[in-house]
């Protein structure tokens, strides 16, 4: 049986995603979710997976999760050293592998919504498309530092790490500017409490960032106690922030379906 994913939209014209993967009129829907629960199942999958990283680090491999190479007193473990040990290194792939082909699909998404609603403005079609590549980027970042271990290849998981919040700060940016435009010229009352939360989120996110630069650069400066411990804690606070920013996509489409459909009869090979 031949499959396609598509993604429809609710009765609201302004939020039509127009042409993902195919014409809904003429396919035969399997299955129909709505995108708030599509949206929340795909963030809970990395959240939950961290969370039981982070939990069973603390139990089971405290000592091993903790030690810094300064050999100072450090209370909690930097995500990287969470999610390279077993069974903790399995539980987060496997959670990252699952949840990053939604991802795209979502960039997706958005690309083509961003496209309905920007047709006629240039510079925010551009914008557009690099959000898109931010976004891509970003997920592939996170794929790569996920199935790349640390303590496997350093360097690799590093750039990796890079990849991923650099995309990320800047994605958060042009979708904060792109829905800064949003709100401008349209007045439903789910884009504006959505830009909102975007903008909050944003600000918070790049605060914790900045923060766990400084901790970071300051424990490899000073080796002082407990300063790596600051460091995880404001890294916990910059993942959990960026998957924050992703929910909304609560508000962005609300009205919207995921559906997979099979092709009619004329169309299959």
């Amino acid at each position: 049986m031949v499959l396609v994913l598509s993604v429809s939209a609710g009765v609201s014209e302004n939020r039509m995603l127009q042409g993902l993967l195919s014409n809904l009129d003429r396919d035969r829907p399997l299955i129909r979710v709505p995108f708030t629960i599509f949206a929340v199942a795909t963030v809970l999958l990395p959240l939950t997976g961290l969370l039981v990283c982070l939990i069973t680090s603390l139990l089971y491999h405290y000592e091993d999760s903790t030690y810094t190479h300064c050999q100072v007193s450090n209370y909690l473990p930097s995500i990287s050293s969470a999610i390279s040990r077993t069974p903790e290194l399995y539980i987060w792939r496997s959670c990252i592998g699952l949840h990053s082909a939604p991802r795209y699909l979502v960039a997706v998404a958005y690309f083509n919504f961003y496209r309905g609603r920007f047709a006629a403005r240039l510079p925010e079609l551009l914008l557009s498309c690099l959000a898109l590549i931010c976004s891509v980027a970003e997920n592939t970042g996170l794929v790569l530092l996920t199935y790349v271990a640390s303590t496997e290849a350093y360097k690799v998981h590093k750039y990796g790490f890079i990849v991923f919040i650099a995309c990320s700060l800047l994605h958060m940016l042009i979708t904060c500017r792109l829905w800064y435009v949003i709100k401008r010229h349209y007045v439903s009352p789910e884009e504006k409490t959505s830009f909102l939360w975007k903008v909050r989120i944003f600000l918070f996110n790049i605060s914790c960032c900045a923060a766990a630069a400084y901790f970071f650069r300051r424990h490899n400066k000073y080796c002082e106690t407990g300063v790596y411990t600051l460091f995880a804690f404001f890294e916990y606070m910059v993942v959990f922030s960026n998957m924050a920013f992703h929910m909304t996509a609560f508000w962005d489409f609300g009205s919207t379906q995921v559906m997979v459909a099979t092709l009619p009869e004329d169309k299959r090979y």
